[in-house]
């Protein structure tokens, strides 16, 4: 059976008094079962099977914090269940806290490879008990952020803080400058990432940003609908350079443009 996936309006919040597991971090098997059953997280309705996706693997940035908000952490089991559903393997941050840990047990729990990309140093921090899928470590952020973008087909950031930001932002000017023309999707919780959509209406408003590459940014409230839209995808901007020449480059020994635009 499939499910439809509900989004979160501000008269219909998950709690913690309603669903206890919100009140710590949601752990593997049993716990992630429990949560993946909550009718916050679907509905019990028929629906057509998600088609096949076009995307064979999906980046996906967010916090390694929860989050104050339960609405967080539920729509990171609707953005894995849509992953397992579309038959689309993960690869993220490599972190096992906060809602890096909450998407990646969740999708390995549905059966798909997860791969986690995570800094030497971080992994002390980051990493807590068994860590799911597989792990690459790698010696740095700029190391980190370009081998998870030679690795997915889509981008898609859930709430986080700085580290998310930079994470999403630098995907997006890639794009912008032609370095590859992948879909980035903001999952726009609870109206989360309004400030930042608003700014960069702001950008092309005063000329910063063209009006073809706002379309790079691809938002929606729930996980259907931005996956919906992720599909639908195709580039309106031209690239400002065919290829670039920098320091990832040589760092990494492989030519960014040829391997992150696969």
């Amino acid at each position: 059976q499939s499910h439809t996936f509900t989004s979160f309006s501000s008269n219909s919040k998950p709690t913690s008094q309603q669903y206890p597991f919100l009140k710590k971090p949601i752990q593997r098997n049993s716990n992630i079962r429990i949560a993946l059953s909550s009718p916050f997280v679907m509905e019990n309705q028929q629906q057509q099977p998600a088609m096949r996706s076009r995307f064979r693997r999906v980046c996906v940035f967010c916090g390694s914090s929860a989050g104050k908000n339960p609405s967080y952490q539920l729509a990171a089991l609707q953005l894995a269940k849509e992953l397992v559903e579309r038959e689309i393997d993960l690869v993220y941050g490599g972190g096992s806290i906060g809602l890096m840990g909450l998407v990646s047990q969740a999708v390995h729990e549905g059966g798909r490879h997860v791969l986690g990309v995570i800094p030497k140093t971080l992994m002390p921090r980051e990493i807590t008990g068994e860590p799911v899928g597989d792990v690459k470590p790698v010696s740095g952020m700029h190391q980190r952020k370009a081998e998870m973008a030679r690795q997915a087909d889509a981008f898609i950031a859930l709430p986080g803080g700085y580290g998310t930001l930079e994470e999403l932002l630098e995907v997006i000017t890639w794009a912008q400058l032609g370095i590859h023309d992948k879909p980035v999707g903001l999952l726009n919780v609870d109206g989360y990432y309004n400030s930042l959509l608003s700014f960069i209406d702001k950008a092309v408003d005063e000329g910063f940003v063209a009006p073809a590459a706002r379309h790079i940014i691809i938002s929606a409230q729930n996980a259907h609908d931005l996956m919906v839209k992720l599909e639908e995808y195709e580039a309106q901007h031209c690239g400002v350079a065919s290829k670039l020449n920098w320091e990832m480059e040589q760092q990494l020994g492989y030519t960014i443009k040829s391997d992150i635009a696969r």
